[in-house]
């Protein structure tokens, strides 16, 4: 099973092939999601909500970042793992962009890293790459600057918006970011994006236009109850799945139906006649 690299997921818009990209953020997640045939698995930032419970993405941690992208990427051989980097990791200079980048592709072992920001995080990007390290570019609806951005809205929507987004599309492809994640856009400036764009565009909330799609595992899954995106399909309720199978093992148990013969282990009976013997039991 061949490793999918940069230069497959760029051949694979080059040939309009749809890139497949989902969250995943453990060991059985990324099991799944390999064996499934997804093309690239991005250990997001958003664990800090489905995993971890935060209220959003703000809290979240270089060492979770690592812990998490470590247990990812021993379950993969053919996905591209791409690492997120988490708010303030890259914020404030170029020399932490590039230390906190190489934490995540070396230790990490993540294939690439994704940092939001448009413009303003060229410089960053470019250094990122020149130290040999992929950069997916993520612009649109950036979560961890959401208060900013009016909270979790639909970003592009007037004419001088959209217009920034398609600048700030074109300073990510010429600082080196091998892909860009459109959040959140109306589809006929994403669509417009991909058009104009070199490299691959993976949506979520961006429509049909874009070269791939993202989505969070848990939201696809019905996992996470707190709330659903406009841009989720939901395919799967396995949170229910889950909850029905615990409530029947609670009533096994409570029955006396679990465990049975077959779930447990048994010795020869003469061993057991010992046993009583030798304990003065009858």
């Amino acid at each position: 099973m061949n490793k999918l690299m940069i230069s497959d997921l760029l051949k694979m818009k080059e040939e309009g092939k749809k890139i497949t990209m989902i969250t995943a953020y453990s060991f059985p997640q990324a099991m799944v999601v390999e064996e499934a045939g997804v093309d690239m698995i991005l250990v997001g930032d958003s664990l800090g909500m489905v995993e971890l419970g935060y209220k959003d993405t703000v809290p979240v941690t270089m060492d979770e970042m690592l812990h998490h992208t470590k247990a990812v990427v021993r379950a993969v051989e053919r996905a591209h793992v791409c690492g997120d980097m988490p708010f303030m990791s890259y914020n404030i200079s170029v020399e932490q962009a590039v230390t906190n980048a190489g934490l995540l592709y070396k230790e990490g072992g993540a294939d690439s890293v994704k940092l939001e920001g448009g413009q303003e995080m060229a410089d960053k990007v470019t250094a990122i790459c020149r130290a040999g390290i992929p950069v997916l570019g993520h612009i649109g609806l950036t979560p961890q600057t959401a208060n900013l951005l009016g909270g979790f809205k639909v970003q592009g929507k007037s004419l001088e918006a959209a217009r920034k987004l398609v600048e700030d599309a074109e300073a990510l492809e010429d600082a080196g970011a091998f892909a860009i994640v459109l959040e959140a856009i109306p589809g006929q400036v994403a669509s417009l994006i991909t058009e104009r764009i070199k490299i691959p565009t993976i949506g979520i909330g961006g429509g049909a236009g874009c070269d791939g799609q993202v989505l969070v595992l848990h939201d696809m899954l019905g996992l996470f109850k707190r709330f659903t995106p406009k841009f989720v399909k939901v395919y799967a309720d396995v949170y229910s799945i889950e909850v029905n199978a615990v409530k029947k093992y609670i009533e096994e148990v409570q029955k006396g139906i679990f465990p049975s013969d077959e779930h447990s282990f048994t010795m020869k009976e003469e061993v057991v006649k010992e046993l009583f013997k030798a304990l003065g039991m009858k």
